[in-house]
């Protein structure tokens, strides 16, 4: 998801400077020397860009983070308050209170020393067969990511029903790009890094050989980066669907026990799996054929330990830092402790430090406010649907029938989770977390070869986020972001369209992105649409993927607008649709602008303010791997870029840097 937009004029220049002040709207990071016509990004944050310092323990910082921020000193203040008296025993107070202080108390962490992993350690060096190997890596499901992983997620065929499925894992960089490409100097100055936090894991864990252990390591990483699919490719859900029974998993891919592997992982009755992708678990198979179980073990030992670092002694904090914080994002200091804290419990009890959140946070005046802007921006999809010229009746009327199921989801879920039998230490934040992770997995192997269970929500409500799910075919809004600058109560409705109002719109959109598109309204992989349909749909994504890939986030480095596309296309028709929805619910209301900062231009000034964002070098560079956003400039200023609406606001003319003729804008949904 994604948003953002600005400019009004003084003569077509930001002349929101000086206007009356509207509820809402921020004119302080403006830049008054930058016209909306040529920049609508920086317009509307070229000063905040220019003056604002990322903090020295952040990737990056903007309105995502800021108020990310805001709801952790929220989830603080609720967490203290437990902290600082008594809770009844086994309750879920006790065990957040109990979390939060073991995970805080570092150096309670620094006397444990190494005492906490050694039972885990010595799980490792007691595999002494390829079985044990199996099922040892069935058991850390949830706590370890190893070279296949598990999960539970709605069948592509039957979303009624749950499927376990397999996906591609194993690797301590962040993509096989960082293996592949041999010529690229950051990439190779990455592997260095990794190659010398894994010499350091090593050493401080006492092996033997330690520079021979982490090269043993690299090696098996280098063999599995290779046998990954790229990520363009795991976008397509045709090509990750590959149904199979356990004896046609076990034949298709010799060389592992899989069987072992998934009873051990608490799968135990299920008749098939989907394999998402199959060439990884048949190479797999072979890697744990072929490589000596002792280089298995030390794979699992460096693994284990990076994956337990922020709660193991001062020397693997910092090595943990020094690698995934410094070297591949451009951190200069750690977050906080409790900040790392609070994003434990978010993991571990979501639901039980959500209750407390929406009870004081979350109003039903905000609830019922933002079902009312979701109802209107669906009503404008329709219309949007209805008079599309692209696309032939028949497919039309099923794009109608899907748009017509889908249902949303907002603020909190009526039932939550119940998390009273996991253990909880006040001593223990290392074992708090295996057991927590262990806890989720078994709730979540549980779930395979039953109904799905649609009232349950993928991420609590203090999450700010926002997601399309395209089994369910539902869009699902947590209260955290629906909090200013995305959605503010006292703003006006153009700010909160072109805000809130877009972040909807997009998710509605992934329902009818190049990935979505691909679903019925019943959650069904299938096509439904008709050849000439699909062939004028790929066409406008074509022409949006050339256009994203001019843009350069990095000098040198352009925007992969494959990896891209579904997040680019629904950030252009969340735009569309919420100014059409933005026209409906104001027609007839009197205008609140005036003659130098227009609704239509707040609308815009909405939706370039929430992209507000400054990012490192290293943490940039990361991106343009793995995110399939676009970073915010682009999705600022790209989906602007084909919006009419935007032009006939800011009267673009030619000469302008972000004029486009009519006929070129791409117009999708």
């Amino acid at each position: 998801m994604k948003s953002n937009d600005l400019t009004p004029p003084i003569g077509l220049r930001c002349g929101c400077f000086g206007s009356p002040a509207f509820a809402g709207l921020d004119l302080s990071g403006c830049d008054p020397g930058v016209r909306a016509q040529d920049d609508l990004y920086r317009a509307v944050n070229g000063r905040w860009l220019d003056e604002t310092e990322i903090p020295a323990d952040r990737p990056r910082h903007g309105s995502f983070s800021q108020l990310n921020d805001r709801t952790n000193a929220q989830l603080r203040d609720l967490v203290d308050e437990l902290v600082a008296v008594p809770q009844a025993p086994g309750s879920v107070a006790d065990q957040v209170s109990a979390f939060y202080a073991a995970h805080r108390d570092t150096e309670a962490i620094d006397r444990a020393g190494l005492a906490p992993i050694r039972s885990l350690l010595a799980e490792i060096d007691g595999l002494q067969t390829p079985l044990q190997l199996a099922q040892w890596q069935g058991r850390m499901q949830g706590q370890l990511d190893t070279p296949v992983r598990l999960w539970v997620a709605p069948d592509f065929e039957q979303p009624g029903v749950n499927r376990a499925i397999t996906w591609q894992g194993g690797l301590g960089l962040p993509d096989r790009a960082y293996f592949l490409d041999t010529d690229d100097p950051l990439l190779a100055a990455a592997r260095a890094a990794y190659a010398e936090y894994l010499l350091c894991l090593a050493t401080l864990s006492g092996e033997p050989n330690p520079a021979a252990a982490a090269e043993q390591v690299m090696q098996i990483e280098q063999r599995i980066a290779a046998l990954h699919w790229d990520r363009v490719d795991n976008r397509d859900p045709a090509r990750l669907f590959n149904p199979m029974t356990l004896a046609e998993l076990m034949r298709d891919a010799p060389g592992f026990d899989w069987v072992a592997f998934l009873e051990a992982a608490g799968l135990v009755l299920i008749d098939r799996l989907s394999v998402s992708q199959p060439s990884v678990v048949r190479g797999i198979g072979r890697l744990f054929a072929e490589v000596p179980l002792a280089d298995w073990r030390c794979y699992f030992r460096l693994h284990c330990l990076d994956a337990a670092a922020e709660c193991l002694p001062a020397a693997f904090r910092e090595a943990h830092f020094a690698f995934h914080g410094t070297a591949l994002t451009g951190v200069k200091t750690e977050r906080p402790r409790w900040q790392q804290a609070i994003s434990e419990l978010n993991r571990a009890f979501g639901d039980g430090l959500g209750q407390l959140y929406v009870a004081r946070h979350f109003s039903l005046a905000h609830k019922r406010k933002a079902q009312a802007l979701v109802n209107t921006l669906l009503a404008a999809y329709q219309e949007s649907i209805d008079n599309l010229s692209w696309m032939t009746p028949a497919t039309r009327a099923r794009a109608l029938e899907k748009l017509a199921k889908y249902t949303c989801k907002i603020g909190y879920p009526e039932r939550w989770r119940d998390t009273r039998q996991l253990l909880v230490l006040a001593d223990d934040a290392l074992g708090n977390r295996q057991r927590a992770a262990r806890f989720e997995w078994q709730r979540l192997a549980a779930k395979a070869g039953q109904p799905l269970d649609r009232e349950e929500w993928a991420m609590p409500p203090q999450t700010v986020n926002a997601h399309y799910n395209p089994s369910l075919n539902e869009i699902v809004f947590p209260a955290a972001i629906l909090q200013p600058p995305f959605f503010d109560i006292a703003a006006d409705d153009a700010l909160n369209y072109g805000a809130i109002g877009a972040v909807i719109g997009h998710e509605i959109s992934h329902g009818f992105d190049d990935e979505g598109s691909r679903f019925d309204g019943d959650g069904v992989l299938r096509n439904w649409w008709s050849d000439a349909d699909r062939a004028a749909f790929d066409a406008l994504g074509a022409r949006l993927v050339a256009q994203y890939e001019t843009y350069e986030p990095l000098p040198g480095r352009r925007l992969n607008g494959r990896l891209t596309l579904g997040e680019n296309m629904a950030d252009l028709s969340g735009l569309q649709i919420a100014f059409k929805a933005y026209r409906r619910a104001s027609a007839g209301a009197a205008a609140q602008g005036n003659d130098v900062c227009s609704d239509a231009q707040r609308f815009f000034f909405g939706w370039a303010h929430v992209w507000r964002d400054k990012v490192r070098p290293e943490r940039a560079f990361q991106l343009l791997a793995i995110d399939p956003h676009a970073p915010a400039e682009f999705r600022a200023n790209g989906a602007a870029l084909n919006h009419d609406g935007f032009h006939a606001a800011f009267a673009t003319r030619p000469g302008d840097r972000m004029f486009k003729p009519p006929d070129e804008r791409i117009r999708i949904w």
